[in-house]
């Protein structure tokens, strides 16, 4: 099992699902990452799961080697749900390809819940079929214990799950983040008909994450796939800052123009890395050359008492050798077009900019401390490993003024208190 060093460096996944994602693929790539990885094949075998057999072989796709699961079944290979049917000539599936029983939701969960696993790993497994039932039940407006599963309800689709869910465990990941998924386009054929791509099921799973179409025809996320998503990722976007440590390619079973895999990167994030909170602040901006200071003083009063976050001015020079100024507002998006109206209205400018940034806010509070010079409040910010203290300019002011000492003393004094 990967946990944290003794540095506390903690252990974070991203998976990139340019290909999409299916559960044979999402297995075989956190497979690759593991240390010991004939624990995990030899666990998952011993697993209560009559007659049924997996194995981890090469793959080569385009050019990139990876690894490839095979979940047999009485002997038989099973393909999953890893790439359903595009058309008559391009199939994939064996005869033998979910031959076996297909069993309903209750079914499922009494066979994950029956397996000798951590509870944990029977709750991550459970909770990825309870996203894939209420999705198949949505689609075909019953319940999700009168759902009749198909491709997902079929033994090696389950193995899929429970052995992503035990991978996971096992790798002690403290996050795992996506990309955007590719989900390709086109029809598919599977035992419902001729859908189109996505798969209506897999369509709704994938309700609040981003996913593009991209240029490859075929069904390239399937429903087991999105859920394990769904499940497991807890933000979707570019990768974040890390030191990767390892990389693992889960191989999907048809050839396509781009290598068809799923990478999952293992990386390193320090305890005290910096990241953006997801706030975000707005700035409104104009340029001002035929307006006195004390005008642009008066502006800025009205600003600050009406929510800015801060207002200040940047020397330029404008057209015609001008001396003017930028006046720069910060706000929140909550006051944002009351602040954008009293620009306009109180300087002379015809026009505004706005742009909205991201911010990096380190915890902040603040705390009362005693000191010879009376109770001096102390704003304190505690994040990434960096400490700051910094006692509140008007106490400091005032006790400087009471007990007739520099601003400085009373200021140094408070720190120290801390």
């Amino acid at each position: 099992m990967i946990k944290e060093n003794e540095e506390n460096i903690k252990m974070k996944l991203y998976l990139q699902c340019s290909m999409g994602a299916s559960g044979n693929m999402f297995m075989a790539a956190l497979y690759e990452l593991l240390p010991d990885k004939t624990m995990f094949v030899d666990k998952m075998n011993q697993l209560d799961f009559p007659g049924v057999f997996i194995e981890f072989s090469e793959s080569v796709k385009c050019g990139i080697k990876g690894t490839h699961v095979s979940v047999k079944v009485n002997g038989n290979e099973e393909i999953s749900d890893d790439i359903h049917e595009h058309d008559h000539h391009s199939h994939e599936h064996n005869h033998h390809s979910h031959s076996g029983q297909r069993y309903g939701y209750k079914e499922i969960i009494d066979i994950i819940n029956g397996v000798g696993l951590s509870d944990k790993v029977k709750h991550d497994a459970v909770s990825v079929y309870r996203i894939i039932g209420e999705a198949e039940a949505k689609v075909h407006g019953t319940s999700i214990d009168e759902i009749h599963f198909h491709e997902v309800g079929s033994i090696d689709a389950i193995v899929d799950v429970v052995g992503c869910s035990l991978l996971v465990d096992m790798l002690g990941v403290d996050d795992i983040t996506a990309s955007p998924v590719h989900v390709g386009f086109g029809m598919i054929r599977c035992e419902h008909g001729i859908l189109p791509v996505p798969a209506p099921a897999t369509a709704e799973i994938l309700k609040g994450i981003p996913i593009y179409s991209g240029r490859i025809e075929g069904e390239l996320c399937t429903p087991t796939g999105a859920a394990l998503l769904k499940h497991f990722a807890t933000s979707f976007g570019v990768m974040p800052q890390g030191i990767v440590s390892s990389i693992g390619h889960g191989m999907g079973t048809k050839d396509f123009e781009a290598s068809n895999c799923l990478r999952a990167f293992l990386y390193e994030d320090m305890s005290d890395e910096v990241k953006e909170d997801g706030s975000s602040v707005f700035e409104i901006s104009c340029n001002l050359d035929d307006m006195t200071p004390e005008a642009i003083g008066a502006a800025f009063d009205v600003l600050l008492e009406n929510g800015a976050l801060d207002v200040y001015t940047t020397p330029i020079m404008m057209k015609k050798n001008r001396p003017a100024v930028i006046l720069s507002c910060l706000c929140t998006e909550e006051s944002y077009n009351t602040l954008a109206k009293l620009v306009l209205t109180h300087t002379t400018t015809l026009g505004i900019r706005t742009q909205r940034f991201n911010r990096i806010i380190m915890e902040r509070k603040v705390e009362t401390v005693k000191t010879q010079y009376g109770d001096i409040r102390v704003k304190k910010a505690e994040s990434f490993g960096i400490n700051k203290v910094k006692p509140e300019y008007d106490d400091v002011l005032a006790a400087a003024k009471q007990h007739n000492v520099p601003f400085q003393t009373v200021f140094e004094e408070a720190k120290r208190g801390c």
